[in-house]
């Protein structure tokens, strides 16, 4: 009972106010839309800018460091398979036999397609076949 006579008085109170009701008019209209147009304006301008600075990013920072990395790596991978044909010259022409560490090519269970991974390379993986 307390609790519906006390919304009731705060419900009588509130209605007793005045109520303030603003009407738009055509100028305060115009001042809004002035201000929109004009933060609409800055946004397209602040666009055009963060996109230019990101393109020229792109270009002048972006693809020169791709093209440097690919070179480093071609460099690295050319001196790579100059040390393994070196290797395989002073071996009679193959490589030497991978060292049957333990820790290497442990199983628990046998894969379901074979000894050797999915990705089985002869050229670069160990034939698992074999052991």
């Amino acid at each position: 009972m307390l609790f519906t006579a006390r919304n009731s008085l705060r419900l009588a109170a509130q209605s007793t106010k005045p109520r303030k009701y603003s009407i738009a008019t055509a100028a305060d209209t115009g001042k809004v839309l002035e201000g929109y147009l004009a933060e609409s304006d800055a946004l397209k301008h602040h666009a055009a800018e963060a996109s230019d600075l990101w393109r020229k990013i792109s270009f002048f920072v972006a693809l020169p460091a791709i093209a440097v990395c690919t070179a480093w790596v071609y460099n690295a991978e050319v001196e790579h398979a100059a040390h393994t044909e070196h290797i395989k010259h002073e071996n009679g022409g193959e490589l030497p036999e991978t060292p049957a560490y333990d820790y290497l090519n442990r199983r628990a269970k046998p894969f379901a397609w074979g000894p050797n991974s999915l990705f089985f390379n002869p050229h670069v993986n160990k034939d698992m076949s074999d052991a």
